[in-house]
Parts: structure tokens; C-alpha cells; sequence
């Protein structure tokens, strides 16, 4: 493998661990070098950091954080409704 390439993988070991988990790349890289754009798409594809995932990622916090405040919120007026005024 080209030295360039090597030292890429050296300054960002994630695209060296998705070279790993994906040995066809070693072969498509060793043959054309010009392929390390296509590498860097579907390593961001893989651990989910393009930008629609990263939309969709926060529509899910986003959701679980309004159903938690509801939760809250019914917990509050439950506790509002049992509570007995002390006369």
C-alpha cells in the first residue's frame, strides 16, 4: 500500500479500523489510490455521520426528551390530584 495512504490511516485510525472490518478495501485501494473519497463515504456511512443520520439521531433524542418531559409532567399532576389539602 501506497505510503500516503498509510500515513492517512495513521492520522485517522477510524478509517483504519473500517479498512479492517472491510479487507476488500485493502485490495481497491492498492490498485487505485484515487478510491480513498469513496473509502472516507462509506467509512461515514458505517459509523453514522453523515448528515441524515446525524438529522435522524437527533429527531430520536429529541423524541425520547418530549416523552420524558410528559412523563414529568403526568407524574406532577398525578401528584397534584392525590395530594389531600391538611385542614
Amino acid at each position: 500500500m501506497r505510503a500516503d495512504i498509510q500515513q492517512l490511516f495513521i492520522e485517522r485510525p477510524e478509517l483504519k479500523q473500517f479498512v479492517r472490518q472491510n479487507p476488500i478495501w485493502y485490495r481497491k485501494l492498492s490498485r487505485y489510490p484515487s478510491q480513498i473519497i469513496n473509502l472516507e463515504k462509506e467509512a461515514k456511512f458505517f459509523y453514522g455521520r453523515t448528515l441524515p443520520q446525524r438529522v435522524e439521531k437527533v429527531q430520536s433524542n429529541l423524541g425520547l426528551l418530549m416523552m420524558l418531559m410528559e412523563m414529568i409532567q403526568m407524574g406532577q399532576s398525578t401528584y397534584e390530584q392525590t395530594k389531600e389539602p391538611v385542614d
